[in-house]
């Protein structure tokens, strides 16, 4: 369990951190013993605890007080975004981007990046749950803000906030996303079609798939959390979520032009791969047609049978076969470059080998 010291949190199992908001305007933090003590009289209390943690599942099950099929769906691993109201509290789950602290190693992939949180709300309480292996930088950096006095201090308000935070950080994934397929744009510009960039186009556009498929659904869950009727949704709240549902909207947006940059860049490599090797094929057929001539000529020579030119007895022979091959190689390549003209018919013989290539770097 690791332990946060700037900010104080995970110091006791199963509690990451619980923070009170005092009359005086200020907000303190508490201890387990602290939050058994709570009282909704005391003020607005925050909990945030790690889910699969068994001190935090018993305080969930047996002494938070809710309701246990509340208590269950806090607990359970069902991490689709979706908002559910129970009388005048909302269940909410939403993804947050997970962001390793310095020193630990990057999960490495979209799933573990895209974390759930789970959220109680009361007119009272905050109850949120993440794992024990999750470090959500969004929950942190709002419980910065609020030890500074400048936080939330009402359920709609924190609700408010914590949707903001973690819409905030989901478009800073998105940008690392659109800056990754531009590094891959840039490669194929620079002829660098190898196998690995195949790969790295591959892979990106995989992550693009796996961020917009999580991402879907929290905007359909915004949507529903700005438009519930609970009492302490105030209506400056509900406009504020009104404006983080437009920004997660427009992140959809542009994972959905990243997707479609990506394919055209997998197209554009497939062209690339296919023109390198019609080249390679080119000159390869030009080499057979050349040398197919020259294989006949030393072929026939080299039969050991009589009355053949160039024989033992002629001194010159070799000289003469070789005089014969190289002429022949010439003959074959000019034919090749500019055809034979046949009147009306054209030319025989001329490989378009410019206007290929021309028409291809047109593409």
């Amino acid at each position: 369990m690791g332990v946060d010291k700037e900010l104080a949190a995970g110091l006791e199992p199963g509690l990451r951190f619980a923070m009170l908001a005092t009359a005086s305007g200020g907000f303190v933090d508490l201890t387990w013993a602290g939050v058994e003590a709570w009282t909704p009289i005391d003020g607005f209390l925050w909990i945030h605890l790690e889910r699969d943690d068994p001190v935090a599942q018993d305080w969930v099950r047996n002494r938070a007080g809710l309701d246990p099929l509340v208590a269950l769906a806090l607990l359970a691993d069902e991490s689709r975004p979706r908002v559910e109201d129970v009388d005048d509290s909302l269940l909410v789950v939403l993804r947050g981007v997970n962001k390793p602290r310095p020193g630990e190693d990057h999960p490495g992939s979209v799933d573990s990046e895209l974390v759930p949180i789970h959220i109680w709300m009361e007119s009272g309480r905050c109850i949120s749950l993440r794992d024990k292996d999750h470090s959500l930088n969004a929950l942190r950096d709002l419980r910065l803000t609020m030890l500074n006095g400048k936080g939330p201090r009402t359920a709609g308000g924190l609700m408010a906030r914590i949707a903001e935070k973690v819409t905030d950080h989901v478009g800073d994934l998105v940008d690392e996303l659109e800056e990754n397929v531009s590094l891959l744009e840039d490669r194929l510009s620079e002829a660098d079609a190898g196998s690995d960039l195949r790969s790295a186009i591959a892979d990106s556009r995989r992550s693009v798939v796996q961020v917009r498929r999580y991402l879907a659904p929290q905007r359909d869950a915004l949507y529903r959390l700005r438009s519930d009727d609970a009492t302490w949704l105030t209506d400056g709240a509900k406009t504020h979520l009104r404006e983080i549902n437009d920004r997660l909207v427009r992140h959809l947006e542009d994972l959905d032009e990243i997707r479609q940059r990506a394919s055209i860049l997998q197209e554009e490599l497939a062209a690339v791969v296919a023109e390198q090797t019609n080249r390679n094929l080119y000159t390869l057929s030009v080499v057979t047609v050349i040398m197919l001539p020259m294989t006949f000529i030393a072929g026939y020579f080299g039969m050991n049978t009589g009355g053949l030119p160039f024989g033992l007895e002629n001194p010159y022979g070799t000289l003469l076969a070789s005089a014969l091959i190289a002429v022949t190689a010439l003959v074959t390549a000019l034919v090749l470059r500019y055809g034979i003209p046949l009147g009306r018919y054209g030319r025989v013989g001329r490989m378009q080998r410019d206007n290929s290539f021309k028409d291809g770097e047109r593409e």
